[in-house]
């Protein structure tokens, strides 16, 4: 099923960028088009609140994205160099989730009208080399895993990611060139490194570095690109074929994925409206 969909959804590639960690771009709003009217008010407040505080901070991933198309983002996620406790310090109701990647989840309003903003720190972007190495993985690694910022197990998958970074950095670690894009509500300028822009407007769905290496660091990311494809693929988007090709053979990685993580993504999938397209 996975195959006969990445057949029917590839595309013709886009250029990769030169630079390690991408050349940054500012780009205005008579080039990204954003309909400012369109960003939560309470995302804006977050990112007006760390601002203040002295920190950066941008709307990020595929509220840009969807923001860029047109469409109203039914979430919306907010990056900074602030760190989680930082970030927890500057609001009444935030709590620090995660251990993978510990995040925050900024809380507006109670009961079923409640809406959560996550606010992730700036990462940066480390290779194997630098991580400490656990035995087994992702799901039997818990005790090993304690007290470790960036680790690895032995076939290269990230099991921890918490070392703060600088912008670029975390633009490179993002997954899709299209979700790696972040936009300032107050300035109306969005930042690119890796022509997520570009991307966009050739409605291209591209990872960002070696396709087989990043399947490899989060086999989640498969389920992301089916994702992807299927809820953009109504739009003309299609995944890049060095994109595409890898996701049949790294399947096999999703069996080490903890059974939690799985769900959190299968929800995602099954409630893009696209559920069908997605699985068949």
């Amino acid at each position: 099923m996975i195959k006969k969909f990445i057949n029917k959804l590839l595309g013709k590639p886009a250029p990769a960028s030169k630079h390690p960690f991408g050349k940054r771009m500012e780009i205005g709003p008579a080039e990204h088009g954003i309909d400012p009217k369109l960003v939560d008010e309470r995302a804006i407040n977050v990112v007006r609140t760390l601002k203040h505080a002295g920190f950066e901070a941008y709307v990020v991933g595929g509220a840009v994205r969807d923001l860029m198309l047109g469409l109203a983002p039914k979430d919306f996620d907010v990056a900074t160099n602030a760190t989680p406790e930082q970030v927890k310090g500057l609001f009444r109701r935030a709590f620090i989730i995660g251990r993978r990647f510990r995040i925050v989840h900024v809380v507006y309003g109670r009961g079923r009208e409640h809406e959560v903003i996550e606010v992730s720190t700036f990462r940066a972007f480390l290779d194997n080399a630098a991580a400490e190495q656990v035995a087994g993985n992702e799901k039997t690694s818990k005790s090993e895993l304690a007290g470790m910022t960036h680790a690895v197990d032995s076939t290269g998958r990230v099991l921890r990611d918490n070392v703060w970074g600088p912008q670029d950095e975390d633009a490179t670690r993002r997954d899709f060139t299209i979700n790696a894009m972040y936009y300032d509500p107050e300035t109306q300028t969005v930042v690119d490194y890796h022509h997520g822009i570009k991307d966009a407007k050739a409605k291209v769905i591209r990872m960002i570095g070696d396709p087989v290496a990043r399947y490899r660091e989060d086999p989640v990311r498969i389920i992301r690109a089916i994702r992807f494809a299927a809820k953009l693929n109504g739009l003309g988007f299609t995944l890049e074929p060095k994109t595409a090709t890898p996701l049949v053979k790294s399947k096999a990685l999703l069996l080490e994925v903890p059974q939690s993580r799985m769900f959190d993504e299968m929800l995602k999938l099954l409630q893009t409206g696209h559920a069908l397209a997605s699985i068949a």
